[in-house]
């Protein structure tokens, strides 16, 4: 990798950090359409580099700060877990068995129907 590629995926990683902190958003949000659009990844390339991100115990801190403060259902992240853990696997089974065009353009449909949503909800 290069040093400017080095440094901007430093910057993405900061930036996503203090959205995930703020927001509870970081991988699809904010990295993969980054990567994809900004650092010149595939959008195959820019989610399994996401989710190798996410493996480790990046929120760690974060988590830790809103359970201090009340503002984590364990019960809820536990079965979200559970939940992620099994689709997941199927989600990458199903984003790698088509082709980079479709991934793409499913994921802006995606990230449009979300920002829809939060545009019209009171």
């Amino acid at each position: 990798m290069s040093v400017v590629l080095i440094l901007g995926v430093l910057a993405l990683g900061l930036f996503a950090g203090v959205l995930s902190g703020m927001f509870g958003i970081g991988g699809g949000a904010v990295m993969v359409p980054a990567m994809a659009l900004l650092l010149g990844f595939t959008q195959k390339m820019a989610t399994g580099t996401s989710l190798a991100a996410l493996l480790l115990p990046v929120g760690l801190l974060g988590v830790l700060e809103y359970y201090r403060n009340g503002q984590v259902n364990v019960q809820a992240a536990l079965l979200l877990a559970a939940g992620l853990t099994i689709g997941v696997l199927f989600g990458a089974r199903i984003t790698l068995a088509l082709p980079d065009l479709w991934v793409k353009r499913g994921f802006g449909v995606f990230l449009l129907l979300i920002g829809l949503r939060y545009l019209t909800s009171k």
